[in-house]
Protein backbone atom coordinates (compact mmCIF):
# COMPACT_ATOMS: atom_id res chain seq x y z
CA UNK A 1 0.00 0.00 0.00
CA UNK A 2 1.06 3.59 -0.60
CA UNK A 3 -0.40 4.80 2.69
CA UNK A 4 -1.18 3.08 5.99
CA UNK A 5 -2.59 4.12 9.36
CA UNK A 6 -1.44 2.05 12.34
CA UNK A 7 -3.74 2.31 15.34
CA UNK A 8 -1.62 1.76 18.44
CA UNK A 9 1.93 2.86 19.17
CA UNK A 10 2.92 -0.20 21.18
CA UNK A 11 5.46 -2.91 20.39
CA UNK A 12 3.52 -4.76 17.68
CA UNK A 13 2.19 -1.59 16.07
CA UNK A 14 5.67 -0.10 15.79
CA UNK A 15 7.18 -3.33 14.49
CA UNK A 16 4.63 -3.47 11.68
CA UNK A 17 4.92 0.27 11.05
CA UNK A 18 8.70 -0.05 10.78
CA UNK A 19 8.46 -2.92 8.29
CA UNK A 20 5.99 -1.21 5.97
CA UNK A 21 7.79 2.12 6.20
CA UNK A 22 11.02 0.48 5.06
CA UNK A 23 9.12 -1.10 2.17
CA UNK A 24 8.11 2.38 0.99
CA UNK A 25 4.69 2.86 2.55
CA UNK A 26 3.83 6.25 4.08
CA UNK A 27 2.88 5.28 7.63
CA UNK A 28 1.00 7.30 10.26
CA UNK A 29 0.80 5.91 13.81
CA UNK A 30 -2.17 6.98 15.96
CA UNK A 31 -1.57 6.57 19.69
CA UNK A 32 -3.90 7.38 22.60
CA UNK A 33 -1.08 8.05 25.10
CA UNK A 34 1.38 10.94 24.99
CA UNK A 35 4.32 8.68 24.06
CA UNK A 36 5.01 5.40 22.30
CA UNK A 37 5.66 2.30 24.44
CA UNK A 38 4.88 4.23 27.65
CA UNK A 39 5.93 1.44 30.04
CA UNK A 40 9.52 1.41 28.78
CA UNK A 41 12.46 3.57 29.87
CA UNK A 42 11.65 7.14 28.81
CA UNK A 43 15.23 7.98 27.85
CA UNK A 44 15.25 4.96 25.53
CA UNK A 45 11.87 5.76 24.02
CA UNK A 46 12.78 9.40 23.42
CA UNK A 47 15.66 8.27 21.20
CA UNK A 48 13.48 5.58 19.59
CA UNK A 49 10.83 8.16 18.72
CA UNK A 50 13.42 10.48 17.16
CA UNK A 51 14.91 7.69 15.03
CA UNK A 52 11.52 6.52 13.74
CA UNK A 53 10.56 10.07 12.78
CA UNK A 54 13.88 10.47 10.99
CA UNK A 55 13.02 7.32 9.02
CA UNK A 56 9.78 8.95 7.86
CA UNK A 57 7.13 7.63 10.24
CA UNK A 58 4.47 10.13 11.29
CA UNK A 59 2.82 10.16 14.70
CA UNK A 60 -0.46 11.51 16.06
CA UNK A 61 -0.08 11.29 19.85
CA UNK A 62 -2.78 11.79 22.48
CA UNK A 63 -5.26 10.88 19.74
CA UNK A 64 -8.04 8.33 19.61
CA UNK A 65 -9.84 6.72 16.68
CA UNK A 66 -13.60 7.24 16.89
CA UNK A 67 -14.71 5.81 13.53
CA UNK A 68 -13.51 4.11 10.36
CA UNK A 69 -15.20 3.80 6.98
CA UNK A 70 -14.10 1.47 4.21
CA UNK A 71 -14.49 3.13 0.81
CA UNK A 72 -13.69 2.20 -2.78
CA UNK A 73 -10.42 4.13 -2.43
CA UNK A 74 -9.35 2.76 0.94
CA UNK A 75 -10.25 3.67 4.51
CA UNK A 76 -11.31 6.92 6.13
CA UNK A 77 -10.17 7.14 9.76
CA UNK A 78 -11.84 9.69 12.00
CA UNK A 79 -9.81 10.80 15.01
CA UNK A 80 -10.09 13.30 17.83
CA UNK A 81 -7.85 14.38 20.74
CA UNK A 82 -7.77 11.84 23.57
CA UNK A 83 -9.19 14.48 25.91
CA UNK A 84 -11.93 15.32 23.43
CA UNK A 85 -12.13 18.04 20.81
CA UNK A 86 -12.37 18.68 17.09
CA UNK A 87 -12.42 15.63 14.86
CA UNK A 88 -10.10 15.16 11.88
CA UNK A 89 -10.00 12.58 9.11
CA UNK A 90 -7.09 10.52 7.81
CA UNK A 91 -7.23 8.78 4.42
CA UNK A 92 -5.26 5.58 3.94
CA UNK A 93 -5.12 2.59 1.64
CA UNK A 94 -5.19 0.25 4.66
CA UNK A 95 -5.53 0.43 8.44
CA UNK A 96 -3.67 -1.88 10.80
CA UNK A 97 -5.20 -2.15 14.28
CA UNK A 98 -2.61 -2.98 16.95
CA UNK A 99 -4.21 -1.80 20.17
CA UNK A 100 -3.18 -4.74 22.32
CA UNK A 101 -4.07 -8.36 22.89
CA UNK A 102 -6.48 -10.23 25.15
CA UNK A 103 -5.89 -13.62 26.78
CA UNK A 104 -7.64 -16.56 25.14
CA UNK A 105 -9.42 -17.83 28.22
CA UNK A 106 -13.13 -17.48 27.47
CA UNK A 107 -15.09 -20.45 26.19
CA UNK A 108 -12.70 -22.99 27.71
CA UNK A 109 -15.13 -24.12 30.40
CA UNK A 110 -13.00 -22.72 33.21
CA UNK A 111 -16.06 -21.55 35.12
CA UNK A 112 -17.32 -25.15 35.17
CA UNK A 113 -14.13 -26.10 37.00
CA UNK A 114 -14.36 -23.23 39.46
CA UNK A 115 -11.40 -21.34 37.98
CA UNK A 116 -12.09 -17.62 37.99
CA UNK A 117 -10.67 -14.85 35.81
CA UNK A 118 -9.65 -11.32 36.78
CA UNK A 119 -11.18 -8.20 35.21
CA UNK A 120 -8.77 -8.40 32.27
CA UNK A 121 -9.64 -12.04 31.58
CA UNK A 122 -6.43 -13.55 32.95
CA UNK A 123 -6.39 -16.68 35.10
CA UNK A 124 -5.37 -16.00 38.69
CA UNK A 125 -2.52 -18.21 39.95
CA UNK A 126 -0.36 -18.42 43.08
CA UNK A 127 3.45 -18.14 43.22
CA UNK A 128 3.73 -21.72 41.94
CA UNK A 129 1.33 -21.11 38.99
CA UNK A 130 -1.46 -23.14 40.60
CA UNK A 131 -5.04 -22.11 39.88
CA UNK A 132 -7.87 -22.41 42.38
CA UNK A 133 -7.79 -26.10 41.54
CA UNK A 134 -4.38 -27.19 42.98
CA UNK A 135 -3.87 -29.86 40.32
CA UNK A 136 -4.40 -27.39 37.46
CA UNK A 137 -1.65 -24.94 36.51
CA UNK A 138 -1.68 -21.97 34.15
CA UNK A 139 1.20 -20.15 32.43
CA UNK A 140 2.05 -17.76 29.63
CA UNK A 141 -0.45 -15.46 27.96
CA UNK A 142 -3.28 -16.92 30.07
CA UNK A 143 -1.95 -15.34 33.29
CA UNK A 144 -0.93 -11.77 34.19
CA UNK A 145 2.43 -10.44 32.99
CA UNK A 146 4.09 -9.66 29.66
CA UNK A 147 2.69 -11.70 26.78
CA UNK A 148 6.04 -13.06 25.62
CA UNK A 149 6.85 -16.53 24.29
CA UNK A 150 10.09 -16.77 26.27
CA UNK A 151 8.34 -15.73 29.49
CA UNK A 152 5.81 -18.52 28.93
CA UNK A 153 8.64 -20.97 28.26
CA UNK A 154 10.32 -20.18 31.58
CA UNK A 155 7.00 -20.54 33.39
CA UNK A 156 6.42 -23.90 31.71
CA UNK A 157 9.81 -25.12 32.91
CA UNK A 158 9.06 -23.88 36.43
CA UNK A 159 5.73 -25.75 36.46
CA UNK A 160 7.35 -28.96 35.22
CA UNK A 161 9.98 -28.68 37.96
CA UNK A 162 7.30 -28.05 40.60
CA UNK A 163 5.27 -31.07 39.48
CA UNK A 164 8.45 -33.17 39.62
CA UNK A 165 9.03 -32.11 43.21
CA UNK A 166 11.69 -29.48 42.64
CA UNK A 167 11.65 -25.73 43.36
CA UNK A 168 10.40 -24.10 40.16
CA UNK A 169 10.95 -20.35 40.00
CA UNK A 170 10.89 -17.47 37.50
CA UNK A 171 12.83 -14.24 38.07
CA UNK A 172 10.65 -11.65 36.36
CA UNK A 173 13.39 -9.02 36.68
CA UNK A 174 15.40 -11.14 34.26
CA UNK A 175 12.82 -11.45 31.45
CA UNK A 176 14.04 -9.42 28.45
CA UNK A 177 11.75 -7.58 26.06
CA UNK A 178 12.67 -6.79 22.46
CA UNK A 179 11.09 -4.56 19.81
CA UNK A 180 12.06 -5.93 16.39
CA UNK A 181 12.26 -2.69 14.49
CA UNK A 182 15.28 -1.18 12.77
CA UNK A 183 17.19 -0.45 14.87
CA UNK A 184 16.11 -2.95 17.50
CA UNK A 185 15.15 -1.94 21.03
CA UNK A 186 15.76 -4.24 24.01
CA UNK A 187 15.34 -3.94 27.77
CA UNK A 188 15.65 -6.09 30.88
CA UNK A 189 15.16 -5.22 34.54
CA UNK A 190 14.06 -1.88 35.94
CA UNK A 191 13.66 1.46 34.17
CA UNK A 192 14.87 4.76 35.57
CA UNK A 193 11.27 5.71 36.30
CA UNK A 194 10.60 2.50 38.26
CA UNK A 195 13.73 2.95 40.36
CA UNK A 196 12.87 6.58 41.16
CA UNK A 197 9.32 5.64 42.09
CA UNK A 198 10.63 2.89 44.41
CA UNK A 199 13.08 5.31 46.03
CA UNK A 200 16.11 3.24 45.01
CA UNK A 201 19.30 5.25 44.60
CA UNK A 202 21.10 4.30 41.42
CA UNK A 203 23.85 5.29 39.05
CA UNK A 204 23.88 4.99 35.31
CA UNK A 205 26.28 4.77 32.42
CA UNK A 206 25.67 5.20 28.68
CA UNK A 207 27.69 4.53 25.57
CA UNK A 208 26.70 5.54 22.06
CA UNK A 209 27.04 3.29 19.03
CA UNK A 210 28.40 6.39 17.28
CA UNK A 211 31.69 5.64 19.06
CA UNK A 212 31.53 1.87 18.48
CA UNK A 213 33.92 0.64 15.79
CA UNK A 214 31.68 -2.17 14.51
CA UNK A 215 28.67 0.14 14.41
CA UNK A 216 30.62 2.66 12.33
CA UNK A 217 31.92 -0.09 10.03
CA UNK A 218 28.41 -1.34 9.22
CA UNK A 219 27.00 2.22 9.06
CA UNK A 220 24.60 1.64 11.96
CA UNK A 221 25.47 4.19 14.63
CA UNK A 222 22.04 5.20 15.95
CA UNK A 223 21.36 4.36 19.57
CA UNK A 224 23.14 3.50 22.79
CA UNK A 225 23.55 1.06 25.68
CA UNK A 226 22.46 2.24 29.13
CA UNK A 227 23.13 0.42 32.39
CA UNK A 228 21.43 1.17 35.71
CA UNK A 229 23.13 -0.08 38.88
CA UNK A 230 22.52 0.23 42.62
CA UNK A 231 24.43 3.25 43.92
CA UNK A 232 25.75 1.41 46.98
CA UNK A 233 26.24 -2.19 45.89
CA UNK A 234 26.86 -1.63 42.14
CA UNK A 235 24.47 -4.51 41.38
CA UNK A 236 22.98 -4.11 37.88
CA UNK A 237 19.26 -3.37 38.12
CA UNK A 238 18.36 -2.65 34.50
CA UNK A 239 19.83 -2.49 31.01
CA UNK A 240 18.32 -0.67 28.02
CA UNK A 241 19.65 -0.87 24.48
CA UNK A 242 18.64 0.71 21.21
CA UNK A 243 20.81 -0.05 18.23
CA UNK A 244 21.97 -2.77 15.86
CA UNK A 245 21.55 -6.31 17.19
CA UNK A 246 20.08 -5.08 20.48
CA UNK A 247 17.90 -8.20 20.70
CA UNK A 248 20.99 -10.41 20.82
CA UNK A 249 23.04 -8.12 23.06
CA UNK A 250 20.37 -8.07 25.79
CA UNK A 251 21.15 -11.72 26.59
CA UNK A 252 24.42 -10.69 28.27
CA UNK A 253 22.52 -8.25 30.48
CA UNK A 254 19.87 -10.86 31.32
CA UNK A 255 22.52 -13.36 32.41
CA UNK A 256 24.19 -10.73 34.56
CA UNK A 257 20.96 -9.72 36.29
CA UNK A 258 20.07 -13.38 36.89
CA UNK A 259 23.39 -13.95 38.63
CA UNK A 260 23.45 -10.64 40.50
CA UNK A 261 26.37 -9.16 38.56
CA UNK A 262 27.76 -5.69 39.23
CA UNK A 263 28.59 -3.14 36.56
CA UNK A 264 32.24 -3.70 37.51
CA UNK A 265 31.85 -7.40 36.61
CA UNK A 266 30.79 -6.40 33.10
CA UNK A 267 33.41 -3.63 32.87
CA UNK A 268 36.26 -6.00 33.74
CA UNK A 269 35.12 -8.70 31.30
CA UNK A 270 37.04 -8.70 28.02
CA UNK A 271 34.89 -8.17 24.93
CA UNK A 272 36.20 -8.99 21.45
CA UNK A 273 37.14 -6.15 19.10
CA UNK A 274 35.56 -5.04 16.86
CA UNK A 275 32.09 -6.05 18.06
CA UNK A 276 28.84 -4.31 18.88
CA UNK A 277 29.03 -5.86 22.36
CA UNK A 278 31.98 -3.60 23.17
CA UNK A 279 29.36 -0.88 23.65
CA UNK A 280 28.05 -2.92 26.57
CA UNK A 281 31.49 -3.02 28.20
CA UNK A 282 31.94 0.72 27.65
CA UNK A 283 28.55 1.47 29.22
CA UNK A 284 29.57 -0.67 32.19
CA UNK A 285 32.83 1.24 32.50
CA UNK A 286 30.87 4.50 32.49
CA UNK A 287 28.60 3.12 35.24
CA UNK A 288 31.38 1.69 37.39
CA UNK A 289 33.62 4.76 37.04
Amino acid sequence: PKTMVVVGGGVIGLEMASVWSRLGTEVTVVEFMDMICPSMDKDLIKTFDRILKKQGLKFKMKTKVVATEVTDDGVKVTTEPAAGGEQTTLDADVVLVATGRRPYTKGLGLDNLGISLNKQGFIEVDEHFRTQIPSIYAIGDAIPGPMLAHKAEEEGIAVAETIAGFAGHVNYDAIPGVIYTHPEVASVGKTEEELKEAGIKFKKGKFSFMANSRGRAILQTDGFVKILADKETDRVLGVHIIGPNAGEMIAEATLGIEYGASSEDFARSCHAHPTLSEAFKEAALATFA
